[in-house]
């Protein structure tokens, strides 16, 4: 399987089906099961963001607490759109809460995620750039 590391609480919030588009600047033709990985950073200005605050504690999570070196998920990548006019993802309605989960800028790509299942158990495992290969 396919993983992708991520900085928390992006990881988490994707983890928690609160996060289903992820920002990159980068493309990606690939489609299909990925698995989400927190990296050890965890941004703590992020953390401090009322809707990132809001979403975590909803699920009783604190940033101190995050898990980190880990997959935390397993989702469905479905699709890689091109944002246009800062904002807008051709042919996707975006939910408020995303834009404060993610950098929506024109030019920047949209990486939507659906299936989303957070692990009973997070697996440690150290993390990569870019998309890596995982034996989960």
């Amino acid at each position: 399987m396919k993983a992708i590391t991520l900085h928390q609480p992006w990881a988490t919030l994707i983890a928690l089906k609160e996060k289903g588009i992820e920002t990159r600047t980068w493309k990606t033709d690939y489609r299909g099961p990925l698995a989400i990985h927190a990296g050890k950073k965890i941004d703590t200005e992020a953390c401090a963001i009322p809707e990132v605050r809001n979403s975590l504690q909803k699920h009783g999570f604190v940033p101190e607490e995050l898990p980190t070196g880990c997959i935390v998920a397993t989702t469905s990548l479905y699709d890689c759109v091109q944002m246009v006019n800062g904002t807008d993802i051709p042919g996707y309605r975006i939910p408020s809460k995303e834009y404060s989960f993610g950098h929506f800028a024109t030019g920047r790509y949209a990486w939507i995620l659906v299936y989303t299942k957070k692990l009973d158990k997070p697996i440690p495992a150290r993390g990569r750039q870019g998309l890596w290969k995982t034996n989960i």
